[in-house]
């Protein structure tokens, strides 16, 4: 194309593209045409991915995960119908700075853990047990999940939790007390159980 073409073009309002986003987001909102609402938020411990179905949070991902990658595979999962839409994750997003500047210890949002299945869905429920502030090994996590002798698959399901910070696995350790892996990593998990721990 010609540089006559590229000067015959409207310039592009950025403020007008994001109000036209919005605007379509919302009449899809309206229409019932979003089955994942995402949008991310910057934290302390580096930008967050946040997803949302009609049930509830569906997703926490860390940056180091990929979020187009998350993006993607919640379309795969969960619903080709993924769209951002900030407004539907205000309250994840403000529960998530009450708990970062220490002003929070539980979450109070609905939960959708479809993308859990079976005893690491189990596991997930009992997370939230654990005291802030608090740890417990995966083998105190395996009986608490009716299944003593799956210490290996609590830290599958502590590996593979799809709702990270919000159900919180970065307070299950190993039984010595050393932290174990972590979805956004062990430096990470570290991170989590000193600001709880400081508070």
């Amino acid at each position: 194309m010609s540089n006559d073409v590229f000067e015959a073009l409207p310039a592009v309002d950025a403020d007008a593209m994001i109000r036209l986003r919005a605007r379509l987001a919302a009449q899809a909102s309206e229409a019932e045409l979003i089955d994942v609402a995402y949008r991310t938020v910057d934290s302390p411990v580096g930008k967050l991915l946040l997803a949302a179905t009609d049930v509830g949070l569906v997703r926490v991902a860390f940056a180091v995960e990929g979020h187009d990658l998350v993006l993607e595979r919640l379309a795969d999962t969960v619903s080709p119908r993924v769209l951002h839409y900030p407004r539907r994750l205000d309250t994840v997003a403000r529960e998530l700075d009450e708990y970062f500047a220490g002003a929070r210890r539980e979450f109070d949002l609905r939960l959708d853990f479809q993308l859990a299945k079976g005893f690491r869905r189990e596991v997930l429920r009992h997370l939230p047990e654990i005291e802030y502030g608090h740890t417990a090994s995966y083998s105190v996590v395996a009986v608490a999940s009716g299944s003593p002798g799956a210490v290996r698959a609590v830290g599958t399901a502590c590996a593979k939790n799809p709702l990270p910070l919000v159900v919180p696995c970065h307070r299950v350790v190993r039984s010595d007390g050393s932290l174990g892996q972590y979805a956004g990593g062990p430096e990470l998990k570290a991170i989590l159980l000193d600001l709880e721990a400081g508070r």
